[in-house]
């Protein structure tokens, strides 16, 4: 928690020198409100950092890019995903034909959703097979949920897909129905 005196900033716990005078290290912590106030100190409460899944340095002046971006190289020419290919008859690093895609914020949710999705209806899924092997019925109340987890997992892709800003993606309710 840092202290201004003027334009300097003053850690707790740090000796100081104003208007001539020297303060010991233990002055903050010993001296009034008035007695800070009368040498014009003031508290300046720390910055509040932006979340860094959704801002770069936690900056809020700087959020992260929400859609996918396919990247070029300083002429704009389209860069391409590197595999291993052969060069002069040796192993080399080459071009494929795919571009190289960044992947935005919404992207990253998406693959979010999906991925817990996933995991819950893993949970079932031998029942499923169990459906197709044998023809064992799936429990109705299994069913429905499995129906209702992928129903919001494609509700939530799609109002994921809709936001035109960071702070409309920060808003979602990205939670999917809990385990039955």
């Amino acid at each position: 928690m840092p202290f201004k005196l003027g334009t300097k900033t003053i850690q707790l716990d740090t000796p100081f020198t104003h208007n001539d005078i020297q303060y010991p290290a233990n002055w903050i912590r010993l001296a009034s409100e008035e007695d800070k106030s009368d040498i014009g100190m003031t508290w300046e409460a720390d910055p509040v950092r932006a979340d860094d899944r959704y801002y770069w340095d936690g900056d809020i002046n700087n959020p992260k890019a929400l859609d996918d971006k396919e990247e070029s190289d300083e002429n704009g020419n389209p860069i391409y995903v590197k595999v291993l290919g052969v060069v002069d008859g040796k192993p080399a690093m080459v071009d494929s034909d795919k571009r190289l895609v960044t992947k935005g914020l919404k992207s990253n949710l998406i693959s979010q959703v999906k991925a817990a999705a996933g995991s819950i209806l893993a949970q079932t899924d031998w029942m499923v097979i169990r459906k197709a092997e044998r023809n064992v019925d799936i429990p109705t109340s299994v069913a429905d949920y499995r129906a209702s987890v992928v129903e919001k997992a494609a509700e939530l892709e799609a109002h994921i897909s809709a936001v035109t800003t960071v702070e409309q993606l920060i808003s979602l309710d990205i939670s999917l129905p809990s385990d039955k």
